[in-house]
């Protein structure tokens, strides 16, 4: 009983922005369901705007977005790329080789999957993949080493994939000047001077995310000496749903942050009001108890669609363009709000995430980040201008 208003201008004119900032192609991350924001309707969106290169989860969630694109009127042949950015799996190589996926690889064993899914699916065809380097954040990729020149060695003598990219990540981008990126600078150059001696050359080098991107005078300077040829690209996700991390470090200012704006509104409607009098308990465990006469509207959203519960009695909505304290507990699909003073009636809009409430001060309330408020909700998007 609640939705989300995607605003299509805002998401293209985010993109636009990131990608002036950053000075190089961005590829859109639109993993994990479009940061919440549904991939279906925002990659569409980003392929209008002239995005090169989508960012998805996982196989299915890149299939899924090449249906949604071919929905909306794009033809595959003028679809951006689809990157599978979170590993892969055997039963996932098939998918990824049907919906002319590209995905990141780092093992022997998932390069044996896809070849073997090619000579099943799309015999005498190639298909490009993208190799991770594992620079320091100790989750996905490879290592420079000995095992990365052994799979290197594989990769050049298969005849069915060719290294179309190298990437790495950052664990922390945020952090101007950090000794922890500095390291991983070291180890994704050792990296690449492998695999050029290996005899291949990579079309797309890659790394980063959105506090990479507001940092990126200093990164994109050093991908380009470390790529030393080919093309670079950068990654964003949350900049483009219009949120940043502040970035820490002297001096160090984010320059994304007002330029981009939240694409996202979560709204739904008030399914009851009632006028109680003082010292009525509220909710589960009756935390919250009336010291004087209240007026209470009920929402029919709680923690089930992502309204967290550490909201309870601390965050607020927002009825008519002002505060509505949240009272009681958040429940699993029903929360109490105070419109005391308001003209508040069954059936009125309620903003429940968006302006004058937004992802950063539910995650500042319930100790997290942007990132997890945004990815939690669940609701249908629907698009607007």
């Amino acid at each position: 009983m609640s939705w989300l208003e995607v605003s299509a201008g805002r998401l293209a004119a985010n993109y636009e922005v990131l990608r002036e900032v950053a000075g190089v192609p961005v590829l859109a991350v639109v993993k994990a369901d479009g940061y919440g924001h549904e991939a279906a309707v925002c990659a569409p969106v980003l392929a209008r705007a002239g995005v090169e290169w989508l960012g998805v989860t996982d196989a299915w969630e890149g299939g899924m977005v090449r249906v949604a694109m071919e929905a909306a009127g794009i033809a595959r042949q003028v679809q951006p790329r689809v990157l599978v950015m979170c590993g892969l799996l055997l039963e996932d190589a098939e998918t990824v080789v049907r919906e002319d996926l590209t995905s990141v690889i780092w093992t022997v064993e998932q390069m044996s999957w896809l070849s073997a899914a090619m000579e099943t699916v799309r015999p005498g065809t190639t298909l490009a993949v993208h190799l991770e380097i594992d620079s320091g954040m100790t989750r996905q990729g490879i290592a420079p080493g000995a095992g990365l020149e052994v799979l290197l060695a594989e990769m050049y003598a298969n005849k069915v994939l060719r290294l179309d990219g190298v990437l790495t990540h950052f664990a922390s981008a945020e952090v101007a000047g950090s000794a922890l990126t500095e390291a991983q600078w070291g180890e994704f150059a050792l990296a690449m001077r492998q695999v050029r001696a290996s005899g291949m050359i990579p079309s797309w080098v890659h790394v980063g995310n959105t506090s990479g991107v507001d940092l990126s005078r200093a990164m994109v300077k050093e991908l380009e000496r470390v790529s030393k040829g080919s093309a670079v690209m950068v990654r964003a996700g949350l900049g483009l749903y219009g949120y940043c991390l502040p970035l820490e470090g002297e001096g160090m200012g984010a320059r994304l942050r007002g330029e981009v704006l939240p694409v996202m509104c979560w709204k739904t409607r008030v399914t009851g009001v009632r006028v109680v009098e003082a010292g009525v308990a509220v909710g589960y465990g009756g935390t919250f108890v009336t010291e004087q006469r209240m007026k209470l509207a009920l929402l029919p959203v709680g923690y089930a669609d992502g309204l967290r519960r550490e909201l309870s009695g601390a965050g607020w909505v927002m009825v008519a363009g002002k505060r509505a304290g949240i009272v009681g507990r958040v429940s699993m699909n029903l929360t109490v709000v105070d419109v005391t003073g308001m003209e508040a009636a069954v059936g009125d809009e309620v903003v429940v995430l968006g302006e004058g409430c937004t992802a950063e001060d539910h995650a500042r309330l319930c100790g997290t980040i942007a990132y997890e408020i945004l990815c939690g909700v669940r609701a249908e998007a629907r698009l607007v201008r």
